[in-house]
């Protein structure tokens, strides 16, 4: 009997799978562990929209994106209370469900911030906003599918790299900022530092965004794309009671008689 032989049989009881885990000489082998499946979000009124005249709409790699990329306290029972106004069973859903409704949430988010179109770029006019990047040292331009800017490199550690991307023209999609994966990840991590850091609701007069601030137009905007918001954040429909008289063996369960 070999030494390997040995090792395995005295005292223990190894399955044919754990056995299969380790070489001759005892050294682990790299396996490859199965990726956790992915729940798609549903689409928002603006994605059915799209996708009913045939143009890009949401993809839904992006809400794998979305789902892999969220920090374990927006999946907590802590930010119930943030968000019950659209989600009123967040605290009784299991995490699964709980990615998905983040997922649509930034769906929403992108489609009332870019109509969904990952190039998209505005250049605001208004005053309080109409400020140099300090970044890019020119005018704050929004840009991508949840309307960032340069700055939030800074700010948040977003990985967009505008040394690289001034050499591209303004709306290539191979621009740091423009690729979904970057935007959206950087977006999770302005959504955390509101609702982790700040202890701020997902709707708040003070968010990052202007379509997560009660009482605005764009606001507005935002409440029509949750209108699909998945089904395990309702709260269940009460349960209609039939009134129908007892038949015999209704009565006899119940221990009557006619």
């Amino acid at each position: 009997m070999t030494d390997s032989i040995r090792w395995v049989l005295p005292g223990t009881v190894f399955s044919i799978a754990a056995w299969m885990a380790f070489g001759c000489g005892g050294t682990r082998l790299a396996q490859q562990v199965p990726q956790a499946q992915v729940a798609p979000a549903p689409s928002t009124p603006l994605a059915e929209r799209k996708d009913e005249l045939g143009v890009p709409s949401w993809d839904p790699a992006w809400d794998r994106t979305i789902e892999q990329s969220l920090p374990p306290e927006m999946l907590s029972n802590s930010e119930a209370r943030a968000v019950k106004p659209f989600c009123p069973q967040f605290q009784e859903m299991n995490e699964t469900d709980r990615k998905v409704f983040w997922a649509y949430v930034f769906q929403a988010l992108a489609g009332a911030e870019a109509g969904l179109k990952p190039t998209t770029d505005v250049r605001h006019t208004e005053p309080e906003v109409a400020v140099k990047d300090s970044v890019t040292k020119r005018m704050v331009r929004s840009e991508g599918l949840l309307q960032l800017t340069y700055e939030d490199s800074d700010r948040y550690g977003c990985a967009f790299d505008w040394d690289k991307d001034r050499r591209l023209p303004e709306k290539d999609p191979q621009k740091t900022i423009l690729q979904p994966d970057n935007n959206l990840k950087c977006g999770i991590r302005i959504m955390s530092s509101q609702l982790i850091d700040k202890h701020k609701p997902l709707a708040t007069g003070s968010s990052y965004w202007s379509t997560l601030r009660p009482g605005t137009v764009s606001y507005r905007v935002f409440v029509k794309q949750m209108a699909n918001v998945p089904s395990a954040c309702r709260i269940p429909a009460p349960v209609a009671h039939s009134r129908k008289p007892a038949d015999r063996s209704t009565k006899a369960l119940a221990g009557t008689s006619e």
